[in-house]
C-alpha cells in the first residue's frame, strides 16, 4: 500500500475519534513530510511495507542536524508518526511494529516571553488601529489563543452575563472565559462601533479579521517602539497567565482558563522573579 493511501486511512480514523480539524491538520501535515522526505531519499514512491524504524530514526536525525529543529516541534513530529504507525500495525498494514520503538523527545520547556499588566497595556495604547487595540485588550484579559478569539461570533460574546464562550477550541473543546471589569469597559465601548457581522471581531472591508492583520499590526507597534522584547500575539496569552500565576490564582484555574488538557502544561507559566524569591525568604 502506498504511504499516501494509508493517510487517507488514518485521516479517516482520526475524525473517527473526534479529532478536531486543527488537530488531524498538524498531524498530516508531519506525516506528509516525512513522506515526501523518503520519496527524496528513495527518489521514488514511498510503499508502507518497506518503511523501517531505521527511517524514522534517520528522520528525525536529520530534523534535528540538518534542520536544526527545536526539541519541541521533534517531539510533535515523532508523536504523530508513533501514532500512525500504532494506527497501521493495528490494521495490519505494516510488517513490524515500528511505533513501540519511537521513543518520547525529551526536553525542558523554557519559561515563556511575558509581559507585566502595566507593559502590556503601555503598549497597546500604542497601537496605532482601533480595531486590533481592543482585540489584543481581549487576549490580554481573557488569555485565548488568536485563533480563538479571531472566531469569535456576535453570539459568543455574552455582555448581559459577562462570560466569552469558546465553542472550538484547541482539540475540539469548548470553554467558557468570564469578562472581568477591566475588559467589560473596553467592550462595552467597541459594540457602539463595531462594524455589523456575525464575527464579533471584523473590518469594514471583509467582515472578518484576520491573523496576519493583527500579526503585522503588533508587528509594526514592537518595531516602531523599538522593543527589546519578542512581542507577538500569543505574548499576551502567556501575560495574562503570568498575572493569575502572580496574583496567586489556583492553577487548576489557570488551566482551565486556558484551556489545557493538563497541569504540566500549565506548570511553565509558573516563574518566580527574584523580588519574588527575596520575599519568600523572608518569610523564614
Amino acid at each position: 500500500m502506498l504511504f499516501g493511501t494509508a493517510l487517507e486511512g488514518y485521516r479517516l480514523s482520526l475524525r473517527q475519534q473526534e479529532k478536531s480539524e486543527r488537530t488531524i491538520k498538524g498531524y498530516l501535515q508531519d506525516l506528509k513530510f516525512f513522506e515526501n522526505w523518503l520519496q527524496q531519499v528513495w527518489n521514488g514512491p514511498v510503499y508502507l511495507d518497506d518503511v523501517t524504524f531505521t527511517d524514522v530514526e534517520k528522520f528525525l536525525t536529520f530534523l534535528k542536524e540538518k534542520r536544526s529543529y527545536k526539541p519541541a516541534s521533534r517531539r510533535r513530529i515523532a508523536s504523530a508518526l508513533k501514532s500512525f504507525f500504532r494506527y497501521a500495525w493495528k490494521r495490519e498494514l505494516c510488517r513490524t511494529d515500528i511505533a513501540s520503538d519511537i521513543e518520547d523527545i525529551k526536553y525542558v520547556p523554557t519559561e515563556r516571553e511575558f509581559l507585566s499588566e502595566e507593559e502590556a497595556l503601555r503598549f497597546i495604547e500604542e497601537i496605532d488601529h482601533e480595531l486590533v487595540k481592543v482585540f489584543t485588550v481581549t487576549l490580554l484579559y481573557t488569555g485565548m489563543r488568536i485563533s480563538e478569539a479571531l472566531a469569535l461570533t456576535i453570539d459568543d460574546v455574552d455582555m448581559d452575563t459577562d462570560w466569552i464562550h469558546i465553542r472550538n477550541g484547541k482539540g475540539g473543546k469548548a470553554r467558557s472565559i468570564p469578562i472581568n471589569r477591566k475588559l467589560k469597559d473596553k467592550l462595552e465601548d467597541y459594540v457602539q462601533w463595531r462594524t455589523p457581522s456575525k464575527q464579533f471581531f471584523a473590518t469594514k472591508k471583509t467582515g472578518t479579521l484576520s491573523s496576519g492583520t493583527v500579526q503585522a499590526v503588533i508587528r509594526e507597534t514592537r518595531e516602531r517602539l523599538g522593543c527589546k522584547k519578542k512581542i507577538t500575539p500569543h505574548v499576551f496569552r502567556h501575560s495574562f497567565a503570568s498575572e493569575l500565576v502572580k496574583k496567586d490564582a489556583n492553577i487548576v484555574s489557570i488551566s482551565k482558563l486556558l484551556g489545557h488538557s493538563n497541569l504540566k502544561t500549565t506548570s511553565v507559566y509558573t516563574h518566580v522573579s527574584q523580588n519574588q524569591l527575596i520575599d519568600a525568604i523572608a518569610r523564614l
